[in-house]
């Protein structure tokens, strides 16, 4: 088994920026970090002054091999779905593959009949395993407090990392008045989720839907909400009841009609994504106009200063240009240059693909550098601690010490 050493390397560690400049990785570990010699045989790695990051983590996708895929060949080494399903045996193969991303799961959430995400399915056709009904298969759902339980027991046998809950009735997703599961029935199965040790995470992207998961007791929430601006309550109400946030800006921007098409345009994207999500990315959802972007921003400011968690997360899913605006594995960088455009540092950004998730979801063998870590690591050049930029300028990835082509 070869060693890996790093040297001439900044190293964040998904919290601050080490003294040190080396790291030495073996097998799948982080063998050492700050070691002046390297072991005898070892593959020498300059960084030449570039900065060294864990793998970066998306925290809201949904995903498949192919999409895993393409989010390693922009250093996202795990993927957190939040509505897909996996059997546990291509669970395992994921797990197994150095050649993708690595990936949590959902699998798929409590949902009222006919309500979100049933409006999407006939756009996403083909590209989404989940979708079915073309296949002849309905998406499960629940209307009762004993079928949310049931729901719950069902999935955390089948796998589930964790449980998703949606709570959209429609209104910024372009089809007002969709079926909601009640409070009671949603508390029912969040109460059956913890009792099993599993934690809850919502969709709820309008400030009644935010509330309805606050009363509910959710961990926390795969999108923030679009259509106020957060105020002091709310935003007391999130930190005093430690939920974390996953506002995937780039999608919340890209409902209110604003594409990517300069992340597409952008060489350091072009030549590593698809065709098919180049066009994506230049795509829009386009369902909530009226909205204003700046308060969306204005949001995630106060909620962090606040002290509530932010996750990096870009609900990243098919490569269909009406849902566009989000790829997966580029749209991680996107999202840390939204957050610090929001009023993040950029190492407060960096944690959010990070550390924070790691700690936020259980995933205490990554998302930080330390010996005895997976070598899931990011090697830039420049420093993104300066310009979150420079998380682009992608000169190596390794996953589990394997390093990429």
């Amino acid at each position: 088994m070869t060693a890996t050493h790093i040297t001439n390397a900044r190293v964040f560690d998904g919290r601050q920026l080490l003294d040190a400049t080396t790291l030495t990785m073996e097998g799948q570990a982080v063998t050492a970090v700050g070691a002046l010699d390297a072991p005898r045989d070892a593959e020498i790695v300059d960084a030449r002054g570039g900065c060294l990051l864990p793998g970066l983590i998306d925290s809201h996708v949904h995903t498949s091999v192919d999409s895993l895929r393409e989010a390693l060949r922009f250093g996202v080494t795990t993927e957190l779905e939040m509505q897909g399903y996996w059997t546990p045996e291509q669970r395992t193969d994921v797990e197994n593959d150095d050649t993708i991303a690595d990936v949590r799961s959902a699998l798929i959430a409590m949902m009222a009949k006919d309500g979100h995400p049933s409006e999407l399915m006939g756009d996403l056709g083909e590209h989404d395993p989940a979708a079915g009904e073309h296949k002849g298969w309905q998406m499960p759902s629940v209307s009762t407090p004993d079928e949310a339980r049931a729901h719950v027991q069902a999935f955390a046998q089948a796998g589930a990392d964790y449980i998703k809950v949606m709570i959209e009735e429609g209104t910024v997703m372009g089809h007002a008045g969709l079926p909601v599961i009640d409070s009671t029935t949603i508390k029912a199965g969040v109460d059956e989720a913890h009792r099993l040790g599993l934690k809850v995470i919502a969709h709820a992207i309008t400030l009644a839907a935010t509330r309805q998961a606050l009363d509910v007791g959710v961990d926390g929430l795969a999108h923030l909400f679009i259509d106020q601006r957060a105020d002091d309550s709310i935003i007391g109400a999130l930190r005093d009841a430690d939920v974390f946030i996953t506002p995937c800006l780039a999608v919340s921007s890209s409902l209110m009609g604003r594409d990517a098409a300069h992340l597409a345009d952008d060489p350091r994207v072009a030549g590593r994504l698809s065709q098919p999500w180049l066009d994506t990315l230049r795509g829009t959802f386009n369902s909530y106009p009226q909205g204003t972007f700046q308060h969306v921003l204005d949001s995630v400011a106060a909620l962090h200063a606040a002290g509530v968690d932010i996750l990096a997360g870009t609900d990243a899913s098919v490569p269909v240009p009406s849902h566009g605006g989000v790829a997966h594995g580029a749209s991680v960088h996107h999202e840390l240059t939204l957050l610090v455009r929001a009023g993040l540092s950029p190492q407060a950004a960096l944690a959010a693909a990070t550390s924070v998730p790691a700690r936020r979801f259980d995933l205490s063998d990554r998302g930080r550098i330390a010996p005895g870590l997976r070598a899931d690591l990011l090697l830039v050049d420049g420093n993104p601690l300066d310009a979150i930029s420079h998380t682009l300028d992608i000169s190596a990835i390794w996953r589990r010490g394997v390093r990429q082509s």
